[in-house]
């Protein structure tokens, strides 16, 4: 019934017909009924949509590349997948990299994120007593320092719950390789040029900072840190620092679960196919039953 000179070929070759249908045959009252779902279901969908999503939990998102590489719409996929098997409204942060953008600012972009949902909550049709944050690998750095500015600035209510995944979280690949796991041989190198050379302003200036490396934040600041779940791979090459800081949070009284998916690597996680795989949405959808939506 509205403009031809704005349809597509189809439509103009149509409209007249459907016209005739719904007007004459379909309706009993065209007039009366033009409005109602009974006739048109369409125009009840858009009511029925933003009455659901009204007060749904949000997952603010950092995706992973170690902070220095990779997208946001790298990540889509399976955070499409995230949205339907958590129900949330995701929000997928291309923040900053390095070496463009260096230490702290990188965590800032994903902390500024997480304040303006909150802060635009009812707009987004977000409950703001349901945000989560998390990030994978550079993603889970990016999350876990934008806690550490949460902390900092007593603004942990703003979250209820952060799911930092395989996360990079200090210097561990600065000590002794004799004393690492073979995945963390392999990549110590590497992360010690991710870390000193493209994250770090000054990494001489920064290597004790929180900012920097979220694993030396103190005590009194892990007190202030959101309830926290610690996702990790046994064969991850980041496994032995998330360990120590799932130790500290404990002692802290802010971990909640430290999960470890068994035979798991850092990226066999976010295979689809892959056993381990379906053992992370599996526990995501946990998550989110016992501790998002409870």
């Amino acid at each position: 019934f509205s403009d031809p000179l704005a349809m597509t070929l189809e439509e103009r070759k149509s409209h007249l017909g459907m016209r005739k249908v719904w007007g004459d045959l379909i309706a009993a009252d065209y007039e009366q009924q033009k409005t109602s779902p009974h006739l048109f279901p369409g125009k009840a969908r858009k009511q029925w949509y933003q009455r659901r999503v009204r007060g749904r939990a949000a997952y603010v998102y950092a995706h992973g590349g170690g902070a220095v590489a990779c997208s946001a719409a790298d990540v889509r996929p399976g955070l499409q997948c995230a949205a339907v098997h958590m129900d949330v409204v995701v929000f997928n942060v291309d923040y900053r990299l390095a070496p463009e953008t260096k230490c702290p600012n990188n965590i800032k972009d994903f902390y500024e994120t997480i304040k303006f949902v909150s802060t635009n909550a009812e707009s987004f049709g977000i409950d703001p007593a349901k945000i989560v944050i998390s990030g994978e690998s550079g993603g889970g750095y990016i999350t876990l320092g934008a806690m550490v500015l949460l902390a900092e600035n007593d603004e942990t209510d703003l979250v209820k719950l952060a799911i930092p995944s395989v996360p990079m979280v200090d210097d561990y690949c600065f000590s002794d390789p004799l004393a690492m796991t073979l995945e963390e041989r392999k990549s110590h190198l590497g992360m010690r040029k991710v870390w000193g050379d493209l994250i770090a302003a000054d990494y001489e200036q920064q290597k004790t900072s929180p900012h920097l490396f979220p694993g030396k934040a103190s005590e009194e600041l892990l007190e202030k840190f959101p309830p926290t779940i610690i996702m990790e791979a046994e064969f991850d090459m980041f496994i032995t620092e998330a360990s120590r800081l799932a130790n500290r949070l404990r002692r802290a009284g802010r971990l909640l679960e430290f999960f470890v998916n068994p035979g798991a690597t850092h990226v066999s996680n976010f295979i689809p196919g892959l056993k381990g795989n379906k053992v992370w949405i599996d526990t995501l959808k946990t998550i989110a039953k016992e501790y998002i939506h409870s």
